[in-house]
């Protein structure tokens, strides 16, 4: 397991539950994915350390968490030393690390998007092309958002664009792929505003939910049917066949489903959420997509649904926080929730804030309202100085 976030956590969580696991190993891993895993030093952007680690560990499949590794070609290098991985080559995850490929496929493919503006005029939306950590969208209403969305694009020295601005009901769907075949996922909602209402700045993500009710599991597939898979035969054409996770961030407007972005792997904070509704063997899923064969999987929901509220630090998403002493997880979880750990460290046998988003949260129920209420019972447990948090995770589904 490659990572060491909330989703990387979230992942580990769902490998261990497999009962064909005999050694789950992470790299770097945290504090939290320590109980389920033998961590080693190795950064998730290292592949200079992480290629002989895994050859020297004799390691079977590597599943990698972030986005920057897969990118950079990390799942090449392990596949010329005839490790499996679950992950896109460099060329395939340009789906996500360049937005004018992604539109330029999506173009291609006949996938419908929102169209480029040639003048910048609100409301619109700003683009980074290359990867930004989940902050590189500006969305941009007044004349006042805009300008300072076109200043905060400049300052990450990358190629931008701006496009028409969507409205409707956002959604995450993500599908297992082996090259040739998708396998959906139920579908999942994230809340990126770091303020109640959807205010204040954007982040990486302040909690999220799944299943998203109004889409059933029929119109999943058919999404998936509509989005993913034209992608996925479009990138095989070229040359460069998706192995692993293809997550569309879809706008559902009045006029039909809209692609926001593509991304080359989960989701975070989603993936808290969605993993824990899953039924089947997630290790097996992962290993058979890696394989080249997801023929006969099956990975169905539960009929639960999850919530998880993200829990960061007093300074996010404009700094991280450090060394901050963490209380109350172990009666969080005694109450039957999930939390995932995203930015912690032991300092001195003690767990502190190592991070902008610290935990993640999640609650489960036989629905989201349910959910909702078990998540947030279980944050009333856990404190730390300047803890910040959204009060508003799925109030209104």
């Amino acid at each position: 397991m490659v990572g060491s976030g909330g989703r990387e956590h979230a992942l580990a969580w769902a490998l261990a539950r497999s009962g064909g696991l005999t050694e789950l190993h992470a790299a770097p891993g945290n504090p939290g994915i320590a109980s389920l895993a033998r961590c080693h030093p190795a950064r998730a952007d290292d592949p200079a350390a992480l290629l002989p680690l895994a050859t020297e560990l004799g390691i079977d499949l590597v599943v990698v968490g972030p986005e920057a590794p897969l990118v950079m070609g990390l799942a090449d290098g392990l596949r010329r030393r005839g490790i499996a991985v679950f992950g896109p080559n460099a060329a395939a995850a340009q789906i996500e690390g360049s937005k004018s490929f992604a539109r330029e496929i999506m173009d291609a493919a006949g996938v419908p998007t929102a169209r480029t503006l040639s003048i910048a005029r609100p409301p619109c939306v700003v683009k980074a092309d290359g990867l930004a950590a989940g902050k590189g969208v500006w969305v941009c209403r007044t004349g006042a958002e805009l300008t300072a969305g076109l200043e905060a694009a400049e300052t990450l020295g990358q190629p931008f664009h701006v496009e028409e601005l969507l409205e409707g009901e956002e959604a995450s769907v993500f599908a297992l792929c082996d090259g040739r075949t998708a396998l959906p996922l139920p579908a999942a909602q994230d809340f990126k505003r770091i303020g109640d209402g959807d205010e204040g700045a954007n982040t990486g993500g302040m909690g999220s939910f799944s299943p998203v009710p109004r889409l059933s599991a029929a119109e999943v597939e058919q999404l998936v049917d509509v989005v993913h898979r034209p992608v996925l035969a479009e990138l095989a054409r070229r040359g460069a066949p998706f192995t692993g996770v293809l997550f569309a961030g879809l706008m559902l407007t009045a006029d039909g489903p809209r692609t926001l972005e593509f991304n080359c792997r989960f989701g975070d904070p989603e993936t808290q959420s969605l993993l824990p509704t899953l039924d089947g063997d997630l290790l097996d899923a992962l290993a058979r997509a890696a394989g080249g064969n997801l023929r006969g999987v099956a990975l169905t929901a539960s009929g639960q649904a999850a919530v998880t509220v993200v829990l960061a630090g007093r300074d996010y998403p404009e700094r991280s926080d450090s060394g901050t002493p963490i209380a109350g997880i172990e009666d969080a979880e005694a109450g039957g929730a999930l939390v995932f750990h995203a930015g912690t460290a032991l300092y001195d046998g003690r767990l502190v804030t190592n991070g902008g988003r610290i935990l993640g949260v999640t609650g489960r129920g036989d629905s989201v309202a349910e959910a909702r209420a078990a998540a947030y019972a279980a944050v009333a447990h856990i404190d730390f100085a300047g803890m910040r948090y959204r009060r508003d995770i799925a109030a209104h589904d």
